[in-house]
């Protein structure tokens, strides 16, 4: 038994971009805890949370608003990976291996978007 949000694959790679960021933001420095790396969790938890929240029992135009909380929640987290990488909390590769996640994820995000009717 599961929850339809759970069939979701941008829910899925939502969930799992999560964890490789929560496990990213451990780099950074101590004194950002409640900066960079309380935000850049928050907006990474965001994008599954209102995957599944606009899954569950809502109509289809409140279904896409919550995607577009989803997307616009993404964009929040690339914009702190440029800020850990200008900041040199982590290195080029790792910028770039969660930044062309990120793009995958956000074109199929707004793909699924579009579909909604």
């Amino acid at each position: 038994m599961e929850f339809k949000f759970e069939k979701l694959i941008i829910w899925q790679k939502a969930m799992e971009f999560g964890e490789s960021i929560n496990k990213l933001s451990w780099q950074f420095p101590k004194d950002e805890m409640y900066n960079l790396t309380s935000q850049i969790r928050r907006a990474m938890d965001s994008i599954a949370l209102n995957i599944s929240e606009g899954a569950i029992g809502q109509t289809n135009p409140e279904f896409k608003k919550f995607i577009g909380y989803s997307i616009r929640s993404l964009a929040e987290v690339v914009t702190c990976l440029h800020k850990a990488k200008r900041r040199e909390y982590i290195s080029e590769e790792e910028f770039q291996k969660h930044y062309e996640f990120a793009f995958n994820l956000m074109n199929m995000m707004v793909a699924f978007k579009e579909k909604i009717r």
